[in-house]
């Protein structure tokens, strides 16, 4: 499929490796439909996904089961999670994100502050693959090279057109004009 200005529109596709427990959810299936090379295992920990390429890996948690499970239980199991993953994401699942789910982000925000853990919180499995997918994405060369690229250039293009660093250059170039060296 040719996009405008005669680019090919390439599919991203990456190995993605599965908790065992994720078989039958949604999520798992919908990853393998997006042909990704998807790979189950039973030696990660229960609920995670980690895309290997890009070094990032997600924890997916139902907000409803913290409710009726006991707070040092989940606490442990996320601990356990990013002491094994440096770039770590809790995939905190909802259908409604109210009150008591924002007290239970702000929880566990808490309890690992300074730590790598970032908290997404999702709605469904489309949400919750659009933003894994996102993440990966982009943190997987060659698309880190090319956003470290273009903010590079964009970085260039606003300091030379800046009126500030213009009016800063040109107070440089009358001082030097008055330096002898």
């Amino acid at each position: 499929m040719a996009e405008s200005g005669g680019k090919e529109k390439r599919k991203w596709t990456t190995t993605i490796i599965i908790s065992s427990s994720l078989k039958s959810y949604e999520v798992a299936t919908a990853l393998e439909n997006q042909s990704h090379k998807v790979r189950y295992s039973d030696s990660v920990e229960n609920g995670s996904i980690i895309f290997s390429l890009s070094g990032v890996a997600f924890l997916l948690m139902d907000a409803e089961e913290c409710f009726m499970s006991a707070e040092e239980l989940f606490l442990a199991k996320i601990e356990k999670f990013i002491n094994l993953h440096r770039n770590s994401f809790l995939v905190l699942s909802a259908a409604l994100h109210g009150p008591e789910e924002w007290k239970l982000m702000f929880r566990i925000q808490q309890r690992f502050l300074g730590s790598n853990l970032r908290i997404l919180p999702v709605h469904n499995a489309v949400n919750a693959i659009n933003l894994m997918c996102t993440i990966a994405k982009t943190t997987s060369k060659p698309y880190i090279d090319s956003i470290c690229y273009r903010m590079i250039t964009a970085k260039a293009y606003i300091i030379e057109q800046s009126p500030v660093w213009k009016t800063l250059h040109k107070i440089k170039l009358s001082t030097d004009s008055f330096n002898p060296n």
